[in-house]
């Protein structure tokens, strides 16, 4: 359970949905804001984009720019969800303005771990999945006894289970890597590396900042009730 209403997290996630909506509905400019503003390995080794006509910010700037553009609606609302489950819970550790700092370190960790397993790519990286990853990083250091309710199928049904965080959080890692291992056209043109290299970033950068900050967080106890939601 958070100490402190969340600030940070929600402003991130109202800035994505106002991207997105901006791309919804600008049909001149929108349809190009994924080349424009994404992350394209290529490119960005090169110093920039070759077509003058998607050189919106300078080519250091989509490191960031990146987060905030979405290829769809279920591509926002399954990044906004994961957000809002784990990003109070790392802002109400790590205080507001560092929380900022932290997420958007993990995502840029993110785009260039992807940019180094692929530098010959030309395919735009998109969304704020890298960043959030770091938050799955953080929380996997700061809360390893939470626990999480998880979706799972029980026959022809769904049910609930209550799983400890690391078991799910390393599950899910490990489905990272093997997907990054099987190959982009097992993938269906997800970013993989960047999910890895956000989740890396996370699990490192937290230890620093509660260092840095001075801050001791209290871990949550298997009893407790953690990042359930």
């Amino acid at each position: 359970m958070t100490r402190h209403a969340p600030v940070a997290s929600p402003t991130i996630l109202a800035a994505c949905c106002a991207v997105f909506l901006w791309q919804s509905f600008d049909q001149t400019w929108g349809r190009h804001a994924d080349q424009a503003l994404g992350f394209t390995p290529a490119y960005f080794l090169a110093g920039g984009t070759p077509y003058p006509y998607l050189s919106w910010v300078p080519f250091s700037v989509t490191l960031i720019s990146y987060m905030f553009v979405h290829a769809g609606w279920l591509h926002l609302l399954g990044n906004m969800l994961c957000l809002w489950v784990f990003g109070d819970e790392v802002e109400d550790t790590l205080g507001r303005p560092r929380f900022i700092v932290f997420y958007l370190l993990c995502g840029m960790a993110a785009a260039l771990a992807q940019g180094a397993l692929d530098p010959q790519s030309t395919a735009p990286v998109v969304g704020a999945s890298g960043a959030i990853t770091g938050l799955f990083g953080a929380c996997l250091v700061l809360t390893p006894r939470a626990y999480l309710n998880v979706r799972v199928p029980i026959f022809i049904f769904w049910g609930a289970a209550r799983m400890p965080a690391y078991a799910v959080l390393g599950f899910w890692f490990g489905l990272q890597l093997l997907y990054d291992l099987a190959g982009p056209e097992i993938g269906g043109g997800v970013a993989f590396g960047a999910h890895i290299g956000g989740f890396i970033a996370g699990m490192l950068l937290a230890p620093v900042f509660m260092l840095v900050t001075g801050r001791r967080h209290t871990r949550v106890s298997a009893r407790e009730p953690g990042l359930i939601r």
